[in-house]
């Protein structure tokens, strides 16, 4: 099964939290057992997985993710965005999940975050279910 997610982003710099939307994908799929794929297929977006309860976490991650690769620096990339590139190589683009009892097998606290590094803009995330049945 695959689906493509689209979102739109409102900020420059933001965490979206998608797990909703893919654990609604899972649950209407009916596989039971397997695997989810996700893949973000962009340069200056990605996708982490990270506490939900406290909007103050990604916050924080926002926060030294910035620290690390500030909009403004001696960069050679042209566009003005190599902050973003920079982000997106340290976040990722993929993540995989496992499934069981046609849920996502997440722990209590976690959550599934698009990574907005650049926008806003118009994006996608590729959603593919490995159907682990016997």
């Amino acid at each position: 099964m695959f689906k493509k997610l689209t979102l739109e982003s409102e900020k420059r710099i933001e965490f979206i939290d998608i797990t909703s939307k893919i654990s609604v994908f899972v649950q209407e799929s009916g596989v039971k057992e397997g695997l989810i794929v996700l893949h973000v297929p962009h340069t200056t977006a990605g996708v982490t997985i990270n506490e939900n309860a406290d909007p103050d976490v990604k916050k924080d991650i926002i926060k030294q993710l910035n620290n690390l690769a500030p909009l403004k620096n001696d960069y050679q990339h042209l566009e003005g965005n190599s902050d973003a590139h920079i982000k997106t190589s340290l976040v990722g683009n993929d993540q995989t999940i496992i499934l069981k009892d046609n849920r996502l097998m997440l722990g209590r606290w976690q959550g599934i975050y698009f990574c907005e590094f650049d926008g806003p803009r118009t994006r996608n995330v590729y959603l593919k279910i490995i159907n682990g049945e016997k």
